[in-house]
């Protein structure tokens, strides 16, 4: 049984919104984050393994549904709760659509707040208890909780950023992981001039993974979308 807190990291460009929720939450025993925008939310997230993220929406300046397909991508069992002012069917869909867990609206109770949290939390864990931390395919093998890649059972030594970039792609083997998914979670933000950055780091995977980084079996490059680690 977890003895310790749920962390729960609350997004919101709204400051008083943020410190009312974190006093809620904090009431009901949960341990708080907080991210005023989405780049402060990415590095939130690289820092600190939380068990959800309530996210405030609309986010002035911000693509709320942009980020939750980026969320699902890099994150795929991660509970997103969306905290919204609107309760209007085209909104929810629109978010459930991209990828969030659920859409509670501002007005709800605090006891209700409460209960869907716990509820989204129980049904992570529930569907991460049959998950493997360990990514076989062709004769690459990556193991999370060893923090080690091996090829035909031969150490492969990788950076830090090297070893989370191929964790996402296996992780993703055989889909399409875009640009900005990648640029995210490496780097915390969609720049553009990091596109040369992730070129680089693709390529030093490549010369360690592939027998013939020219003519790659494992990573693979779609033009102008992304990068797809085949399923072998």
């Amino acid at each position: 049984m977890n003895s310790s807190p749920d962390k729960v990291l609350i997004v919101s460009g709204a400051a008083s919104l943020r410190s009312h929720i974190r006093r809620t939450l904090e009431v009901f025993g949960f341990d708080i984050g907080e991210a005023s925008n989405i780049e402060t939310t990415w590095m939130r997230l690289r820092m600190v393994d939380y068990e959800a993220v309530l996210l405030d929406f609309p986010l002035p300046g911000e693509d709320v549904i942009a980020f939750c397909r980026q969320l699902r991508e890099v994150y795929p069992r991660l509970p997103l709760l969306i905290l919204g002012t609107c309760d209007c069917l085209d909104s929810k869909v629109e978010a459930l659509e991209a990828g969030a867990d659920d859409y509670v609206i501002r007005s709800s109770s605090e006891r209700e707040l409460d209960a869907r949290l716990r509820s989204a939390i129980r049904r992570s864990r529930a569907s991460a208890l049959g998950a493997t931390e360990r990514f076989a395919i062709g004769h690459i093998v990556l193991d999370s909780a060893r923090h080690r890649v091996e090829k035909r059972g031969s150490h492969i030594p990788l950076a830090p950023l090297e070893f989370r970039a191929l964790h996402i792609l296996m992780a993703h083997a055989g889909k399409l992981v875009t640009h900005a998914a990648l640029l995210a979670t490496l780097w915390g933000q969609e720049d553009p001039s990091r596109r040369d950055h992730l070129r680089v780091l693709i390529s030093a995977l490549r010369k360690k993974l592939e027998d013939d980084p020219a003519h790659p079996v494992y990573l693979h490059t779609h033009s102008h979308l992304g990068y797809l680690f085949r399923d072998q």
